[in-house]
């Protein structure tokens, strides 16, 4: 059986949710997640600057997580276990500023996100997972930023009843709220 690619628009503009070529036979199957020529047909221009892979037990919370600077367009996809994923559109003059959409994300779904830039990013563990983030552009510290995950105006719903302890790192413990941000920077460019 072959999965074709197909690119769904979302709620938010820009944002994508990736149906990935897959051949699957009996010895399992066979993912191709990018090609740069099939992604500019379709509207999207993604050069790849880096890849991260993130490893976290059930439980984690990471995010929301952006950069102030030289934002990072991004393909999210998690390559093994399940995740809840959430995007959070951060842009000046978007129609949708400050709006949030989840999506599961799992190695049995194979989905792949194209996160624009611009957007803050952050995803709660469903089972022990490993996620894979396809960056446009490289990452600065300096511009390392966030929003604390449970901001009451975004006012996210997470699942967490679906997981029994919540870990979060103690960086994202600290960071800001939406409001706190917004008065900051008043959104990304």
């Amino acid at each position: 059986m072959i999965q074709k690619f197909s690119f769904n628009k979302t709620e938010i503009d820009g944002l994508i949710l990736i149906k990935p070529f897959v051949a699957y036979d009996e010895r399992g199957y066979f993912i191709k997640d990018y090609n740069k020529k099939l992604f500019l047909e379709n509207g999207i221009e993604h050069e790849l600057k880096e890849v991260f892979y993130a490893h976290s037990r059930k439980g984690v919370i990471r995010g929301i997580h952006f950069q102030r600077e030289r934002q990072q367009a991004k393909l999210v996809r998690c390559i093994s276990g399940n995740i809840y994923d959430v995007i959070v559109d951060l842009r000046k003059g978007s129609s949708t500023f400050g709006k949030w959409q989840g999506f599961e994300l799992s190695e049995a779904n194979k989905d792949v996100l194209y996160v624009p830039s611009g957007c803050g990013h952050g995803y709660i563990v469903l089972e022990n997972a490993i996620v894979s983030y396809k960056c446009a552009e490289d990452f600065y510290g300096e511009y390392d930023d966030g929003i604390i995950w449970n901001d009451k105006d975004l006012n996210i719903n997470w699942g967490t009843d679906r997981v029994s302890e919540l870990t979060l790192s103690d960086k994202d413990k600290a960071l800001q709220t939406f409001e706190e941000f917004k008065s900051r920077y008043g959104g990304l460019n």
